[in-house]
């Protein structure tokens, strides 16, 4: 394939910045990959595994000859990162992020670009509970969703280099507006996380004639609650950024849940086998 830019810079090599490292450097898509951390010890796992041409965790340093940026660290650590980067950037760079909230990141990173320099917003739908380079893979990306959300500062040529870089991964690429995304995704993906975090959260310390309840969960709490174990701070930053689409996600799930308080209340039981068949549908179309 061919080389779509010099220097790709990724900011954060964990899951997501260290997959699509692997790829990039398999395919030939980069001249050369730089990564900036914040902690040494998961710059030496991203380098160990021949993810990088080179490591640092000075942004000057990882900003120079950089023609794509990728910004693959906490959402609302993305604006100081980029402008500790800024000074040292060529004047047509490319800037990228990997974030789960694309409203947001627009808004706030639009106005520190140069002039010459593009903004191409995307979220790969791709994430797992684990973290950090060693959690990194060649194939995460394989037939899954990738969203770019074009925005004023978006040209078509970066759009089109940066939609190249993902679809090599073996990514479904879509576009969608910034607004429309953090709508569906606040639904789809971000209420998930607050219900799983939640009811891990709610059995945590719990117990009954003092037995630890979660000692006897099987299959069903490690499957409900496999997401808890996600990164805090992602979550964090998530929540705050996207938070009137998630409170509003989180009403809708809250009035299914007290619907299913009511029907137990009440011992309705033709209300309570309705409730679980439409839940199962929904499950079944998942697969």
């Amino acid at each position: 394939m061919k080389t779509l830019f010099k220097q790709m810079t990724i900011c954060g090599v964990g899951l997501i910045g260290g997959s699509l490292a692997m790829v990039a450097r398999e395919k030939k898509l980069v001249g050369r990959i730089v990564g900036l951390g914040r902690t040494q010890p998961n710059l030496d796992v991203a380098t160990e595994r021949g993810m990088l041409d080179a490591a640092t965790r000075e942004p000057a340093e990882a900003a120079r000859g950089a023609d794509l940026v990728v910004l693959a660290v906490p959402i609302r650590s993305m604006p100081e990162t980029l402008a500790a980067m800024l000074p040292y950037l060529p004047d047509n760079a490319i800037v990228t992020d990997v974030g789960s909230v694309k409203g947001w990141v627009v808004s706030e990173l639009e106005p520190m670009l140069r002039p010459g320099m593009a903004l191409v917003a995307v979220h790969p739908v791709a994430g797992k509970e684990t973290t950090g380079a060693a959690a990194a893979t060649r194939d995460l990306f394989v037939e899954r969703r990738v969203i770019v959300t074009p925005s004023a500062r978006t040209t078509p040529e970066a759009l089109a280099k940066v939609e190249e870089l993902w679809r090599a991964t073996g990514a479904r690429v879509e576009r969608m507006e910034p607004g429309v995304h953090d709508e569906i995704l606040a639904r789809a993906s971000h209420l998930p996380q607050v219900v799983a975090s939640a009811l891990a959260a709610a059995l945590a310390e719990e117990q009954v004639a003092g037995r630890p309840v979660v000692e006897f969960g099987a299959g069903g709490l490690r499957d409900t609650t496999r997401i808890a174990a996600s990164s805090p701070e992602m979550w964090r930053d998530i929540c705050l950024t996207n938070r009137e689409a998630i409170l509003a996600a989180m009403r809708l799930f809250g009035r299914e849940f007290a619907e299913f308080e009511r029907l137990v209340e009440a011992g309705d039981a033709d209300g309570l086998v309705a409730l679980f068949e439409r839940g199962r549908a929904m499950r079944e179309r998942l697969r």
